[in-house]
């Protein structure tokens, strides 16, 4: 890996963008599927997110920029490199419902809003 995830080492390994997309993606997932069945059901909106990224490309010909999600408070820890902040508007279509918005329900959880 790149300069960032040895400098994120800390408490954790970073994520990549694309791996945080996949995971919200499987818990939107999971949540459609604890809906189903259920009476009450929400048809889901755009989901916003707001990350605090790590910007690396390593200095060789070719190289591509990779973009690290940097945990809270982990700033400091990787002063080298540089960090963005990212705002993510995603709409969400649900192929089997005909491109429109997914339908989520389900028990809630602590702390969700």
């Amino acid at each position: 890996m790149g300069a960032t995830a040895d400098a994120t080492k800390g408490n954790s390994m970073p994520l990549k963008l694309a791996e945080f997309v996949a995971d919200l993606r499987s818990e939107l997932v999971e949540a459609m599927r604890a809906a189903e069945g259920e009476s009450l059901q929400f048809e889901l909106g755009p989901v916003e997110v707001e990350l605090t990224i790590a910007v690396d490309k390593e200095a060789k010909p070719g190289a591509k920029v990779k973009f690290w999600v940097v945990e809270a408070g982990a700033e400091a820890r990787i002063a080298s490199t540089n960090t963005q902040k990212l705002k993510l508007r995603l709409d969400p279509k649900d192929r089997s419902r005909g491109g429109r918005p997914p339908i989520i329900s389900g028990e809630s959880v602590h702390g969700e809003r």
